[in-house]
């Protein structure tokens, strides 16, 4: 029929009807790792080679020269190797040696110039940045996230944060998990334990020490001595990759492993870090016993976590370190009750890594009652026979397998070499009973707009170019598949097969009932078609350039795109340029209507920033339900509909990246290390979280980008270490005085090398009815980060004013509450604060003026604003209402040995000359504010040019022959680094309109 008629190896033009030949001029050629130089300027030059192509590895660099931090040997490094050629067998599994042709899982960005990557830690010399490490620092490398890390000695394997098992031989790509064997019962000596174990404790000789310990303090901690590290987006030595936000250089060599980089923060000046002290110094454990008397380390500062039983306060956190015992005593305070859960939040490089424990078929020691999985909380009586859960108190048979004597203390003999009982986060591998189906591949699929309006801003070039350098960046791997499609008011397949002589169109004309024109050969493995797709990517701009189409069929084309994905899932890359116009789940503009609305005071004006219909959100859930995420590359310079485009992320798991305006100029390279990012971040598919916590309390609500189906569980069909979900609680029943009151998230998700795994995250804290203990143990961060999502998820349903009076009210009763009841009689006029929560009234008038609740602003920078929200993070959700701001004019004057950041200044016109230049970054975008009296030849220096007359407001910053120009370079850089995010950079001037 006509309905499915595909045009094979020919495009039809929309403006003549000439019958056009698809890619007359693209020969097959054989695999080259060459690639013509890109349509886009590299954002940082990389400078003159140094003499024999190496960087010295005797200098500090730029970006790492304020960071001295202390780094753990891995556990008994001094014992020579172990005897004989066998495994050492553990439950603990060490990492699995990569397959032939595979590299790490980009959680740890180890290609040359990839994303936040720094050196593996040795106590000799560390390689360069992105260079193999040398071969006898390889045995202290930190294993990557999600990918097969070196074979190292086996007294040193450690699991790797997210890899694949140990085997004693690398396992086929995809393979099973290697057998384990079982330990020693307890009594038996450790030599006789080579016959029999129970399962899931680590076996090891009287020679060799266990790999694994969970002793606090065991093990020293050397300095960590640096290599050659470049800022985030500096240049690069010759033999690395090329500048951040230029094009990858193929044809290198790539590099070993290396551990992604935590993105800390700086603390604002007013709150030095908790539990800092000097740089280097060893940070405090969290955990039994002891932990509870101390207040968690701020987010925003930088701290090392040793877990010894309470989960890292990056992984989760709650709004109170003590839970109020009774229900009353939660309202008169006026604090929310609530955690911020970020499961694949990036470490601290000096942090262990979590461990990996595999039960075998019997899988992870639970609950019967209410499901909790083991963890260092649970209570051990009757001889170790009965295990008591912390969370619903109900007594378990303790399984034969995992029996154990107890100490004179009450513990197991055996919990400090058992990850589950001293640890707060474990990984289990997850047995058959938690698979529906076989795991999903790692399967992307990109859609690029190719409309008349995408053609000419540049926006489908920039798009390809940045899907191109990326390619690299993929997971390798017969488990990686790729496919791609291009649309404007009809959709355009691509088969990649490598048979083919040159890739073939189809064209699927029906935008309202869409289908696949093929049901295989859309989506291949990357190995067999990366050079068929990269043939492809460079020659889409040209094949489109005189396409003067200028409508887009978005919904359709992701339709299409999801029923190509339908039987694996994975995700969807959609770069979009327009106003959906035409096809299933169009859209109209209502900009004007919306500014007229505010304007005159429209009490419903509001209801703009809802989506248009439910057409979107239906077709999302339907993704949702197939694994399937969607991204959306927002590169335009009009109105789009955020507000409806953005659902299909938010139910999916994904987020909005929104450029605009678009500028051709500066914002290719955003897009390319923003699609980078996304690729090469830790993270999960096809996941399913629920969170558990003690009887006397109860799951009230979640938040986040997720799907929810049931009320105990949300579905998220990827997960990563950018996207926090908050937990809110509320009491059903009393505590005790000085009780627990566990708090405990399971997620099951599935790797990229297709392994099922369940990450246990534990935190235990006090319980008191004591109101000033509430606001002694407040977490100021935590609870405004509590603030900005109900904010957030109050915007689309209520008027601004209503929005800002309720955030307002929350820091008053809060305030008043503590006035009332903590506070000594004073007069009336004084203001008195909690010592916690003394910033909150100044981040909540910050609040009230950012983008999401002030009258002014556009509908999209609003709708953006609230889908950035509601997967923020904690250490980013202040800076995002409360920029950071840095003297950029007198850098000079500080010394190499100063932080490379400089003290940020407070936000008053006093901190503010007249000849002085100032970055002010939010995480999200950069403003380099001039002053009016600055020097002309400052400005020389940094920009290239003596006159902002006629300079653009969007910055492309550039790196010249001064030390001005390398220190603010190295600043905006390790600002990036930190952010996990490439600012775009504005200039602004005195008399600027604020938005």
């Amino acid at each position: 029929s006509l309905r499915h008629k595909t045009v094979l190896s020919a495009l039809s033009c929309p403006a003549c009807s000439r019958q056009i030949p698809i890619f007359p001029s693209i020969p097959v050629v054989a695999a080259s790792m060459s690639r013509p130089p890109p349509p886009f300027t590299p954002q940082n030059p990389t400078p003159a080679p140094r003499p024999g192509g190496q960087s010295p590895s005797s200098t500090l660099p730029a970006s790492f020269s304020n960071l001295q931090i202390s780094r753990a040997p891995p556990p008994f490094a001094s014992v020579g190797p172990p005897q004989g050629d066998g495994p050492v067998p553990s439950s603990i599994r060490g990492p699995q040696a990569p397959p032939p042709g595979a590299r790490p899982f980009p959680g740890s960005p180890s290609p040359p110039g990839s994303l936040f990557a720094c050196p593996a830690p040795s106590v000799q010399q560390s390689p360069p940045f992105g260079a193999p490490p040398a071969a006898q620092s390889l045995q202290q490398q930190r294993p990557p996230f999600n990918g097969p890390p070196p074979v190292l000695p086996a007294q040193v394997q450690r699991a790797p944060f997210g890899g694949p098992p140990a085997a004693s031989q690398p396992l086929p790509y995809g393979g099973p998990p290697a057998a384990v064997s079982q330990l020693a019962p307890f009594g038996v000596s450790p030599v006789a334990a080579a016959q029999s174990a129970p399962l899931g404790a680590p076996r090891y000789s009287a020679a060799q020490p266990p790999q694994f310990s969970g002793l606090s303090g065991a093990v020293s901690r050397p300095s960590y001595s640096g290599g050659s590290i470049p800022p985030f987006g500096a240049a690069r030595a010759p033999s690395q990759q090329g500048p951040y936000g230029g094009p990858p250089q193929f044809g290198g060599e790539r590099p070993g492993l290396q551990t992604p980089l935590f993105g800390a923060q700086t603390a604002p000046a007013s709150q030095p870090p908790p539990f800092m002290g000097v740089r280097g110094a060893n940070a405090p454990a969290f955990g039994p016993p002891g932990w509870q008397g101390q207040t968690r380390p701020a987010a925003s500062s930088e701290f090392i976590v040793k877990d010894t039983g309470n989960c890292s306060p990056r992984l989760m956190r709650c709004t109170m370190n003590q839970i109020p015992c009774t229900g009353d005593l939660l309202t008169t305070s006026g604090m929310p009750l609530a955690i911020m859960v970020q499961p694949f939040a990036l470490p601290h490089p000096s942090e262990e890594a979590i461990q990996l424990v595999d039960f075998g078929e019997m899988g992870p020691i639970r609950c019967s009652r209410c499901k909790a999985y083991i963890n260092p909380f649970m209570r051990f009586v009757d001889q170790g026979k009965i295990f008591i859960c912390n969370l619903c108190g109900f007594s378990n048979d303790t399984p034969r397998e995992y029996l154990c004597n107890l100490g004179p203390d009450g513990r197991r003999r055996d919990a400090d070499d058992r990850p589950e009982l001293c640890r707060g986060t474990v990984e289990f591998i997850a047995t058959k009973e938690f698979l529906v189906r076989e795991p999903m591949p790692a399967v992307y699929f990109f859609l690029v707009d190719v409309s008349m309006n995408a053609i000419q801003t540049g926006a489908t070039a920039a798009a390809c170019s940045a899907i191109s350098q990326s390619l690299s960046d993929l997971p390798e791997g017969p488990r990686t598949m790729v496919g791609i499609a291009t649309f404007d008011s009809t959709i355009h397949f691509y088969s990649l097969k490598r048979a083919q002589q040159q890739p073939l169109m189809l064209i699927v004309p029906d935008i309202q009932d869409v289908y696949t024109p093929l049901q295989m050969d859309l989506i291949l493995p990357v190995s067999e078609c990366r050079d068929s797709l990269e043939q492809l990517l460079e020659s889409i701009p040209s094949m489109f350039e005189n396409n003067r189409v200028a409508d887009s069929a978005f919904g359709a084309a992701m339709k299409a795109g999801f029923l190509a994905m339908k039987p694996t899932g994975g995700k969807l890359l959609v770069f979009q340029s327009v106003l959906p116009s035409v096809g299933t789940g169009s859209l109209s503009a209502r900009e004007t209507e919306g500014r007229s609305n505010i304007s005159s005071g429209d009490k419903e004006a509001h209801k703009l920033l809802q989506p248009v219909d439910k057409t979107l959100k239906t077709m999302a859930l339907e993704f949702a339900e197939y694994q399937v995420c969607v991204d959306v590359f927002l590169t335009t310079q009009s109105y789009t509909d955020v507000a409806s485009i953005s659902v299909v992320p938010s139910t999916t798991g994904g987020r909005v990246y929104y450029y605009f305006p678009f500028s051709a100029l500066s914002d290719p390279a955003k897009l390319f290390n923003d699609l980078r990012w996304n690729i090469t971040r830790p993270q999960g598919l096809e996941a399913v979280m629920r969170v558990r916590c003690s009887q006397g309390l109860q799951v009230q609500d979640y938040s986040g980008n997720f799907c929810k189906r049931v009320p105990t569980d949300i579905d998220l069909p990827a997960i990563d270490s950018d996207k926090t979900i908050m937990v809110s609680f509320k009491h059903d029943d009393k505590f005790q005085e000085n009780s627990e009151c566990g708090f405990q998230c399971a997620l099951l998700y599935t790797t990229v090398y297709g392994q099922r795994r369940i990450r246990v995250i534990n935190i235990s804290l006090p319980c008191t009815s004591m109101l000033s203990n509430l606001f002694r143990c407040a977490d100021l961060e935590a609870q405004f980060t509590y603030v900005v999502k109900q904010a957030a998820n109050g915007i689309p349903s209520s008027s601004l004013s209503q929005v800002r009076d309720q955030v307002t009210s929350t820091c008053i009763n809060i305030l008043q509450s503590y006035r009332q009841y903590c506070a000594s009689v004073s007069s009336s006029g004084q203001l008195i604060l909690p010592e916690a929560l003394k910033l909150l009234p100044l981040y909540t008038l910050a609040l009230t003026k950012s983008i999401g609740l002030r009258n002014d602003g556009r509908l999209d920078d609003r709708s953006y604003w609230v889908s950035i929200v509601s997967s923020v993070s904690v250490s980013l959700a202040v800076p995002l209402v409360f920029p950071r701001m840095i003297a950029l004019h007198d850098l000079t004057s500080r010394d190499d040995e100063d932080p490379l950041i400089p003290n940020p200044l407070t936000l008053n016109s006093e901190n503010i000359q007249d000849n002085g230049i100032y970055l002010l970054e939010n995480g999200e975008d950069g403003f380099i504010h001039v002053r009016n009296a600055v020097n002309p030849a400052t400005l020389e220096q940094i920009f290239g040019f003596s006159s902002l007359a006629g300079a653009p407001n969007l910055l492309v910053l550039e790196q010249f022959d001064n030390v001005l120009s390398r220190k603010v370079n190295e600043v905006v850089n390790e600002i990036r680094r930190q952010r996990c995010s490439y600012l775009r950079l504005r200039l602004c001037q005195k008399g600027d309109p604020s938005g």
